[in-house]
């Protein structure tokens, strides 16, 4: 099945060269999770802080647990600062 990846800020250096923009088309497996996805691309987890799935918001225990679906898009930001 085909999902979307993106990736926000400073995580976009995690995303392959040949990507555009911010984000890649990726084939995966049906019980792919989360998890599995921020593995695969060797995201810190420290930088792995908004987490949304289709723009519902993923609890960070939940991430472990929830499985992609064919179509979905994935979206994760790091922590941000500012004032």
């Amino acid at each position: 099945m085909r999902i979307t990846l993106k990736l926000f800020a400073t995580l976009t250096d995690y995303l392959p060269a040949e990507r555009r923009h911010n984000a890649v088309t990726l084939d995966v497996a049906c019980d792919t999770t989360i998890a599995d996805l921020v593995a695969r691309f060797q995201l810190p987890p420290r930088l792995v802080h908004l987490v949304l799935v289709n723009g519902v918001y993923v609890e960070p225990a939940d991430r472990f647990a929830r499985t992609m679906h064919d179509g979905d898009v994935l979206a994760i930001w790091p922590p941000v600062a500012g004032g």
